[in-house]
């Protein structure tokens, strides 16, 4: 799954409660300012990966006459471009690799900003970054699917793409994210 932007402050906000939660992380100034710079982090990741999209899709219409005469497949083409400018962009196209890499921008981030204080390996203290981005992610399509489920039990039809389907959206997903302790 890709990184994307309304996803952000969940991961950093999740981020910063694993750390406080893990035992062996003390927070010099409390969960907000953890939260804070690791969406900056993951934001200016997020960023990065769009600019690399929209080059693409440039290079894709400027050609799109010849792919449309040798019938190419746009979506393997779009990602043989994408897989060949991503280290000019600086993108990390492996998801693993992606969050260890985040995990650990974020993990120097807090300590240059004396954030966090740890007795243990730096190692461990990354690991738990990186869990809370991965968990995050493979938990987010089962809450995405339970509210819309809630919302499609409302008596109400309450239609997607509605401004009041997605300020209903947002209040039921924020829900199911303190359910589970993530925010």
């Amino acid at each position: 799954m890709k990184l994307q932007l309304p996803h952000a402050p969940y991961i950093a906000n999740k981020i910063a409660i694993d750390l406080l939660n893990s035992g062996f992380v003390t927070l010099t100034r409390g969960v907000e300012p953890i939260a804070h710079y690791a969406q900056e982090i993951i934001e200016d990741e997020i960023k990065k990966e769009k600019a690399l999209e929209e080059r693409v899709e440039e290079l894709l219409e400027e050609k799109e006459d010849e792919m449309e005469f040798m019938q190419v497949d746009r979506r393997n083409l779009f990602w043989l471009i994408k897989k060949r400018l991503a280290e000019d962009y600086g993108v990390i196209l492996s998801y693993e690799d992606r969050f260890n890499d985040l995990a650990h921008r974020i993990l120097d981030k807090l300590w240059q900003e004396d954030l966090i204080n740890y007795s243990v390996s730096e190692n461990k203290v990354k690991n738990v970054i990186y869990n809370a981005i991965d968990n995050y992610y493979k938990v987010f399509d089962k809450i995405e699917d339970e509210v819309i489920d809630r919302i499609r039990k409302f008596k109400r039809k309450i239609y997607p793409g509605s401004e009041e389907y997605d300020i209903l959206f947002e209040k039921l997903y924020e829900e199911e994210l303190r359910k589970r302790g993530m925010l």
